[in-house]
């Protein structure tokens, strides 16, 4: 019974980072989807979590309370800096995006009677289970599923191939992309919620460039032209350095080469719908 015990802890906390890391690949999908590469995520990430973490130790404020609280930090700071950086597009946009984690990153570690500074903040109540991760999941999956499909989601697509005749069209483009931007933070914060409450201490580290770039590498790797790419990426992610740990010191080279090979074959993606619907009308054809 014990070893069961032991057995279901580790793959339970798989579990609960593979979730994790799905959420925070479709928080960038979003945006990417609208056309916007935007690189708060990690920033977001790191505000739902201090939030709630803060809420939780602090002043007792029940889960569900903490969870909302810490999507609607991130949704609110995405509107704040919305303003002025989506103005910018492409690298200007990934530019100011990156540098508002920094500030991020910054003023977590100077507000130490807050934040625990660089030492971070232990000792979060571990109330995350692996069904809320997979319920958030599911729901933020359903979500993104309906929106796609919404008069909204197709005004995402027309802007991201082309803005200038999005506008002409009659679509309200700084509106759309800013209703990307907050609904991007607000997932990332779902999921900093959940991350924190899970593993029960939280840092400034966590959150910032290289988590911003993890985080974009899952969308690009699982595809950015359906919603199962980037949970297919996030999980990619997730799993393949563990899966590499018997080859040792050795890992971090293969995983590089593996997922260099992906991109070289698979530019656009591994889950791609488009070259899927070839192969099976290939197979059809030769059938």
């Amino acid at each position: 019974m014990e070893a069961f015990n032991n057995f279901w802890q580790i793959y339970s906390n798989l579990v609960l980072t593979l979730g994790t890391n799905a959420l925070l690949a479709l928080s960038i999908w979003l945006t990417l989807s609208c056309g916007m590469l935007a690189m708060a995520n990690a920033a977001f990430m790191g505000i739902g979590a201090y939030t709630s973490a803060i809420l939780t130790m602090t002043y007792g404020v029940p889960f569900p309370i903490a969870i909302a609280a810490g999507m609607a930090a991130p949704a609110l700071t995405a509107f704040v800096i919305g303003k002025p950086t989506l103005r910018l597009s492409g690298v200007y946009l990934a530019m100011a995006t990156l540098a508002f984690g920094e500030v991020v990153r910054i003023v977590i570690l100077n507000v130490e009677s807050v934040t625990g500074g660089a030492l971070g903040l232990n000792g979060i109540p571990p109330v995350t289970e692996w069904w809320h991760v997979g319920l958030a999941l599911v729901l933020v999956l359903l979500f993104l599923w309906r929106l796609r499909r919404s008069k909204v989601g197709r005004a995402f697509e027309a802007i991201k191939e082309d803005e200038t005749a999005a506008g002409l069209m009659g679509i309200d483009v700084g509106a759309h992309k800013m209703l990307a931007f907050v609904l991007g933070g607000a997932i990332a914060g779902l999921a900093g919620v959940l991350n924190a409450h899970h593993t029960f201490f939280i840092g400034p580290n966590e959150f910032g460039f290289d988590r911003g770039v993890e985080i974009l590498t899952m969308t690009v790797l699982g595809g950015i032209n359906s919603l199962m790419g980037p949970v297919l990426g996030g999980f990619i992610l997730t799993v393949l350095p563990e899966a590499l740990r018997p080859f040792g010191d050795f890992r971090l080279v293969v995983n590089g080469v593996i997922l260099v090979l992906i991109v070289l074959f698979l530019p656009k993606g591994i889950w791609d719908p488009a070259r899927m619907r070839q192969w099976f009308a290939r197979k059809g054809a030769s059938a």
